[in-house]
């Protein structure tokens, strides 16, 4: 499951984005919930990024990885998902979580897959391997 994190590091061409990659590359099947593409897109556009450009990087997330919709369970799960990353960024002392954040969550545990981020709000979670 790759996280939005992961593939802004990823075009940033970061060595975290170099982890990421070998990650995708190693992995059996590789996941990015569809909600991610709308995230990258709204961090690229209000940054000044081109559409184009814009476009290119979600095809390249669309074409390395299976791009995972939202339906019912997982929309109850990441429900779920929110209300345990709050009361985990509240012990932390860490801004509330995304609701992004939380669908990628329930997103990976219905594919039983594991997270690639770097998030705060996730990492050492048992899904999670931090970049």
């Amino acid at each position: 499951m790759v996280d939005s994190y992961a593939w802004i590091e990823i075009f940033l061409g970061s060595e975290k984005g170099a982890r990421s990659k070998r990650m995708i590359e190693e992995a059996e099947e590789a996941v990015t919930p569809d909600i991610v593409l709308a995230e990258i897109a709204r961090k690229y556009l209000r940054e000044g990024v081109s559409e184009t450009e814009v476009r290119a990087r979600l095809d390249a997330v669309q074409s390395a990885t299976i791009v995972s919709a939202i339906d019912a369970t997982i929309g109850t799960r990441s429900a779920e998902a929110f209300l345990e990353l709050a009361e985990k960024a509240a012990k932390q002392r860490l801004q509330s979580p995304s609701l992004f954040d939380a669908i990628v969550l329930a997103t990976a545990r219905s594919h039983q897959a594991k997270i690639i981020t770097g998030d705060e709000h996730l990492v050492g979670l048992p899904e999670v391997m931090s970049i």
